[in-house]
């Protein structure tokens, strides 16, 4: 993925000075948090889920559901929020979802989810901010 594509970019040192260590691994080098460690796979308020690379809204609360896999699940996201991409890490063949204002890695998008979209959008829960309505 080329950064200086995305309307936000930063440098390396730069990003690193902006997230946590852990937001960084996930969001910039395509890691995963550990399932069930982070408190917004609970979060039910009504809200906007944005992210916590560049603050873009991603995600109405309403679009959230519980999957049981220990990360925020969504059924689809706000209009042109993300973006996806092949990942071929882990001898697999998955949808990559990032930000499509920065790029950050967000997580991953399968279709094993609930109507309407049938769509399950599995994304990291450091990824993500919350705004309560």
């Amino acid at each position: 993925m080329n950064d200086s594509s995305f309307a936000v970019t930063h440098s390396d040192e730069e990003w690193r000075a902006r997230l946590t260590p852990e937001q960084y691994a996930v969001m910039r080098q395509h890691g995963t948090e550990r399932p069930g460690s982070c408190a917004l796979d609970h979060e039910k308020r009504a809200g906007v889920f944005t992210c916590a690379g560049c603050d873009q809204p991603l995600f109405a609360s309403r679009q959230k559901f519980d999957s049981g896999t220990g990360w925020p699940s969504f059924f689809d996201p706000l209009g042109g929020a993300v973006a996806t991409s092949t990942d071929r890490s882990y001898g697999m063949t998955r949808t990559e979802v990032h930000c499509s204002r920065c790029g950050s890695h967000l997580g991953h998008v399968f279709a094993d989810g609930p109507p309407p979209t049938g769509q399950r959008y599995c994304i990291n829960g450091v990824a993500l901010n919350f705004f309560p309505a």
